[in-house]
């Protein structure tokens, strides 16, 4: 009986009575330490060769020591990790990212080997989220989208099937960030400055948004030091986030260095901010505001507390905290504030931020400015002369 023929592993062969290409390759068995022989076949030797190269790059893999082959998401946690320890996301992203994660794990793919997930498979998937908003979508996206770059980047796969697949249309509509209207300003604004801080412990964090402009984080961020009661400014250099447990913690520097920012407090607001300062004082760290058990305010609490005083005194349910500094910028526009001085303002790190953000307002006074240039021309007889010019053409046509 003839001896079988020992093929070398990692050299891809042709097996005649199976009509097929074959790649050999070892794993070690986690549990006795030893190697193990594998062999996948393919239709063609290209296939069977492409398979071997790959599984020398995933090899070079901590992932794939590990697992014996590379998981989707044990190849997202690791990217997540990454990013997090060479300072390119915060840890607030962090934590977002890691419970992403933990529902994609939940997938039939998600512990899958990513050179066994197909185009098909992904696209099946984000066809599923389309009762889901299109941000909600576009954050799933991301991780599938950076996990198979990273891994055709790596030479881990060969081909990346998320290039063949489309983020489908929300069957929810899209959600915008309003701005209050000027009668709605000026009710809530009536209502926070009849209020003592007792009764509103946060009422001047609140004007603060809705009149220098300040995320709710920078406003809670607030200590005794910045406020500059005899030159009238605020100063912002730091704000409060939250860590990868969610937690609440302070960061020295805003979301960017364009956030460090010095803003005039307007008049009307004076004597609200000089006796916020002054009970600051007493406080844990010389916080202006602080949390019902002393520590740091939650930016969620405080968005809590204006939706209750909106939804109670007033009907209107689609404002958020974030609203009050869109309100801020949006006044800003309609009195005729240049957007790079804005920009300044809102701590936007470009001024393109600015001009995305504040589209639509632009573009309400788009009209109006248009007539200002109109009246300039008039004015300067620009319009007459040719007036006076046509006319005189005409009569040396007749």
């Amino acid at each position: 009986m003839p001896r079988k023929k020992k093929h070398e592993c990692g050299k891809a062969y042709y097996n005649k009575s199976r009509k097929n290409w074959f790649a050999p390759y070892t794993t070690i068995d986690e549990k006795t330490g030893r190697e193990v022989l594998h062999k996948k076949s393919f239709p063609t030797e290209e296939e069977a060769n492409q398979f071997l190269v790959e599984l020398e790059y995933k090899k070079n893999s901590s992932i794939y020591v590990k697992h014996n082959g590379i998981p989707l998401n044990e190849l997202m946690k690791s990217i997540n990790e990454r990013k997090l320890k060479f300072n390119k996301l915060r840890e607030q992203q962090y934590g977002k990212n890691a419970r992403i994660i933990e529902a994609i794990e939940k997938l039939p793919i998600g512990k899958k080997e990513i050179s066994e997930i197909t185009a098909d498979e992904l696209q099946a998937y984000f066809n599923s989220l389309k009762d889901y908003s299109n941000s909600y979508m576009q954050k799933y996206m991301m991780q599938f989208t950076q996990a198979f770059n990273y891994a055709k980047e790596k030479g881990y796969i060969s081909v990346n099937p998320m290039v063949d697949v489309y983020k489908p249309k929300s069957n929810k509509p899209n959600k915008f960030i309003r701005a209050l209207e000027i009668e709605e300003q000026q009710a809530l604004t009536e209502y926070l400055i009849n209020k003592s801080i007792a009764e509103e412990p946060y009422k001047n964090a609140l004007l603060a948004q809705m009149y220098l402009g300040l995320r709710i984080g920078e406003a809670l961020a607030l200590q005794y030091d910045d406020i500059d009661t005899k030159k009238h400014l605020v100063y912002v250099h730091q704000t409060l986030s939250r860590d990868a447990e969610e937690r609440v913690i302070l960061k020295p520097f805003p979301k960017s260095s364009a956030g460090v920012r010095t803003i005039p407090i307007p008049p009307n607001l004076q004597k609200e901010f000089e006796m916020q300062k002054e009970l600051s004082k007493n406080n844990k760290d010389q916080f202006l505001f602080l949390g019902k058990t002393g520590s740091m305010a939650d930016p969620r609490t405080v968005n809590s507390v204006l939706k209750r005083i909106l939804t109670k005194n007033f009907k209107i349910t689609d404002i958020s905290t974030h609203s009050l500094r869109h309100t801020f910028g949006t006044r800003c526009i309609e009195a005729g504030m240049q957007p790079v001085a804005l920009q300044r303002l809102m701590g936007h790190a470009d001024v393109g931020i600015t001009l995305n953000t504040y589209t639509s307002i632009l573009s309400k006074f788009k009209n109006e400015e248009f007539g200002k240039v109109n009246n300039y021309y008039e004015e300067n007889g620009l319009f007459h002369n040719t007036q006076k010019q046509r006319k005189a053409d005409k009569e040396m046509e007749k």
